[in-house]
């Protein structure tokens, strides 16, 4: 065997030693990130609003599209928006935050909430929209630079409220999750494959590049009633 065949076969062999061992290393990196999310924010989601705890004025209600891409009904929002609805007219919440996106002229996540709330009797003068909520993070972190709030009860489906949770807990935020139905299994199966590597980009978020949101402006006052 010559010497060049020889390197480059070392070198092949290093190379697949080094990618075998990179691979096993992000693996274990995306299965710590969601495992530390999980289980640090178990037993702060309640799943019945008789469980929940009293004591919490707002509730940060994530966004999401009324409407799925092929214009039916998204099962997501029409499950949180019941489940808001219904801790205001049980008397565990008395103001909603709804956070979502605005970013074009043509998609509002938080005016179409606004409007389905309004339809399950919550009044108007109970919501507050907040316009930059483009991802999880600016939600939560608005919630309490913005909005004033250092305690509220997260809405949304319970993959979700784990990594708000996870959010909350590093800005110092006193919060709890309500989690609303899950949609069928079939039907939330890329929601739930995304949510592993969203859970791990959160990790890195926070705790590698520490990132902010993109937006805060002006703080707004809430007027509880």
């Amino acid at each position: 065997m010559s010497i060049k065949s020889f390197l480059q076969k070392k070198i092949k062999l290093l190379f697949n030693k080094w990618t075998f061992a990179s691979f096993a290393l992000l693996i274990a990196f995306i299965f710590f990130s969601n495992w530390i999310i999980i289980s640090s924010a178990k037993k702060n989601i309640y799943n019945t609003v008789s469980e929940t705890p009293n004591g919490n004025n707002v509730a940060l209600l994530l966004g999401t599209s009324r409407y799925t891409t092929r214009g039916t009904t998204n099962l997501y929002f029409k499950y949180r928006i019941n489940a808001a609805s219904e801790l205001y007219h049980l008397g565990k919440i008395k103001h909603i935050i709804v956070s979502g996106d605005n970013s074009l002229k043509e998609y509002n996540e938080p005016q179409q909430m606004l409007q389905a709330l309004i339809q399950k009797g919550v009044p108007e003068t109970a919501i507050t929209l907040d316009f930059a909520g483009f991802r999880t993070l600016d939600s939560v972190v608005r919630g309490k630079k913005v909005f004033g709030q250092n305690k509220f009860i997260i809405v949304s489906q319970k993959f979700h409220i784990e990594r708000a949770l996870f959010i909350a807990n590093k800005y110092d935020i006193e919060a709890i999750g309500f989690a609303a139905i899950d949609p069928p299994k079939k039907y939330s199966f890329k929601t739930n494959i995304r949510e592993i590597f969203a859970k791990t980009k959160a990790v890195i978020d926070l705790y590698i590049i520490h990132k902010e949101p993109k937006f805060l402006g002006k703080k707004e006052k809430i007027n509880i009633q």
